[in-house]
């Protein structure tokens, strides 16, 4: 609900001093809204209202005192509304902006286009469960400008406070030593290192940082980034420095700081490390009452490595207090570790995509006479899955599919599907039948655990016995379904064999379900193995499914999904549909059975005889 400040001027309850204490609202006078403080203020003077935070720091210091602040001049004071709406949940379901909306979806924003549409100044603050929208609603006579800047407080540290009194916790009315000061700057640091650990996107971590900086240390922030990016989408410069978030007290002077400080990428000297370096006022961008004021960039470095730049200002005063500066600096550092972490993240996940791409097919082939649907989601959506598939013309008329799924995940699944895909277009290119691709697999697959092994050995003979424990020999198996489809007269004729893998099952047009193949050991496991195959033919309306493990061994509790035939169950309900529903309807009921996400990856394939 809305909230007014009585006397001081209004301000976002941010930083770590808590918003005053709940009471009485003043009464106006005759006309006041209920709800809404109407908020005397002050002609120009030298002077300008406190922000909360500065007033909760200015009572403090009166409080131990002992005596009253002189309230300065009399002036002709004017009238001005002040709303603080703060929300302790903000948070909402993430939107996919790429998923179309129906035409009557709400729209997220529009309440903050109103709030500056009708306020003079108005802005965003956080902490940690608490956002804070502020706006100021002129009232007759008060001018614009001297409504923002009447509100953003600008010159709270002219007034005789010590920055540390802003930054430190409640008042305590009865000490207000150097301990307590230190404290502040301590839950301060505690509470930023809790916000950026863990985040793992560099232009968050910028976003996050500006709030953290503004109101609490000054008036404004930016965050410059070295962009490591081989290209960059929007014109600017490989490699060079980009302006990944200004922030600013009041909204209103964002986008005109942002453009004035683009033109002026700051140039810090190796030499000062963390360190504060002066930079130029931005004057132009700030306002009347903003001429003059102090700015101080700090380097942003980890691991030996500059990563950027984190840039402050506070108008009206000629420097900033050596508590702020020191406070900066460490928080610089925290900042320089959270990109660097998230840079680190960026690299392994931009590796991980590029491999996942290379393991599977760039597009599934579309056989005559035959429609596919395929459903496809790894359980870790940032490093290889070890599920796999294909679906491709092997000439001759004949189309193969295969569905696999390789013991464990990552790097290690990676290296057996690289081995498995190709071998599998290439021997079913070269003529060779199921049975025939599956031993010639079988077989390759146990060379190469056997080539892996005799190398880890010499390795380790090499070092005089100190390898690695984990550099042994590894069994690389997988279990697979591997199938040939020819078009013929009157329906499809299907080949298919199951090396450990779940059986296919065939669905007919009248919900009969049944199971099309045998149970075969896995590839990779016995040189002796010997593989077999069975063949039918798809009539017209018919459907064969095909799965993975993370299916049929979907769990809720003790139960998993496939028990007492609940795959077949699922699949009998789908008579009539087509390929594509079929797969939907599948893919939904395996991710309804459990009350928690799938922990397995799912891969599913369905093929309709048209």
């Amino acid at each position: 609900m809305p909230e007014a400040a009585p006397d001081s001027g209004p301000g976002p309850t941010s930083g770590l001093v808590p918003a005053p204490a709940p009471g009485p609202v003043p009464d106006s006078g005759p006309g006041s809204t209920p709800g809404l403080t109407s908020v005397p203020e002050p002609s120009p003077v030298p002077s300008a209202p406190p922000s909360p935070a500065a007033g909760a720091a200015a009572s403090a210091a009166a409080g131990v005192n002992g005596g009253s602040r002189d309230p300065g001049p009399v002036v002709e004071r004017q009238r001005a509304l002040v709303i603080e709406v703060s929300d302790h949940h903000p948070e909402r379901v993430v939107r996919d902006d790429s998923a179309g909306r129906p035409y009557d979806a709400i729209e997220y924003g529009r309440g903050l286009r109103l709030v500056s549409a009708l306020s003079d100044a108005w802005g965003i603050t956080y902490r940690t469960g608490t956002k804070t929208v502020w706006a100021r609603l002129p009232a007759e006579t008060i001018p614009t400008a001297e409504a923002a800047e009447a509100y953003e407080g600008e010159r709270a540290l002219r007034r005789g406070q010590r920055a540390a009194e802003i930054l430190a916790p409640a008042p305590r009315r009865s000490v207000q030593d150097q301990d307590w000061l230190n404290r502040g700057a301590l839950s301060f640091l505690a509470e930023a290192s809790d916000l950026l650990g863990g985040q793992l996107d560099e232009d968050l971590v910028a976003a996050l940082t500006g709030q953290l900086v503004v109101p609490r240390l000054a008036d404004w922030c930016a965050v410059w980034l070295e962009d490591e990016a081989p290209g960059r989408s929007d014109g600017g410069l490989v490699g060079g420095p980009r302006l990944a978030r200004v922030w600013h007290g009041s909204e209103n002077r964002m986008e005109e700081l942002r453009r004035l400080l683009e033109k002026d990428p700051p140039e810090l000297p190796e030499s000062a490390r963390s360190g504060p370096v002066p930079m130029p006022w931005p004057a132009d961008a700030l306002g009347a009452k903003a001429e003059d004021g102090s700015a101080l960039a700090f380097r942003l470095i980890a691991g030996g490595r500059p990563l950027g730049a984190l840039v402050i200002g506070r108008a009206g005063q000629d420097h900033f207090p050596d508590e702020i500066t020191g406070l900066v600096e460490d928080l610089s550092r925290r900042v320089a570790l959270a990109i660097g972490a998230a840079r680190q993240y960026a690299r392994q996940a931009t590796i991980s995509r590029v491999l996942q791409r290379g393991l599977l097919p760039g597009a599934v082939a579309e056989i005559p006479g035959v429609r596919s649907a395929l459903v496809y989601e790894p359980c870790d959506k940032g490093g290889p899955s070890g599920d796999f598939y294909d679906l491709f013309p092997a000439g001759d008329g004949r189309w193969c599919f295969a569905l696999g799924d390789v013991q464990g995940k990552g790097p290690e699944a990676a290296v057996v599907i690289g081995l498995a895909r190709p071998w599998l277009r290439l021997l079913a290119r070269e003529g060779y039948a199921v049975p025939d691709v599956l031993d010639r697999l079988n077989q390759l697959l146990l060379d190469d655990a056997t080539e892996t092994a005799d190398a880890a050995a010499r390795a380790l003979v090499a070092e005089g016995g100190r390898g690695l424990p984990d550099e042994g020999p590894q069994n690389r198996f997988l279990s697979l379904l591997y199938g040939e489809l020819v078009p013929v007269e009157g329906g499809v004729r299907c080949t298919l064999a199951s090396a450990g893998h779940p059986l296919p099952l065939l669905l007919q047009p009248s919900g009969e379900v049944r199971e099309v193949a045998q149970p075969q050991t896995l590839l990779g496991v016995f040189e002796d193995a010997s593989y077999g195959c069975g063949t039918f033919e798809l009539r017209p309306g018919d459907s064969i499914l095909c799965v993975t493990d993370g299916v049929t061994e979907r769990r809720n509790g003790h139960r998993q999904f496939d028990d007492e035939d609940g795959l077949a169950a699922a699949l009998t309900g789908c008579a009539g549909l087509n390929a594509g529903l079929i797969a939907e309807r599948i893919r939904r009921l395996v991710h309804e059975f459990g009350g928690k996400p799938p922990e397995d990856d799912l891969a599913l394939l369905v093929l309709q005889a048209e």
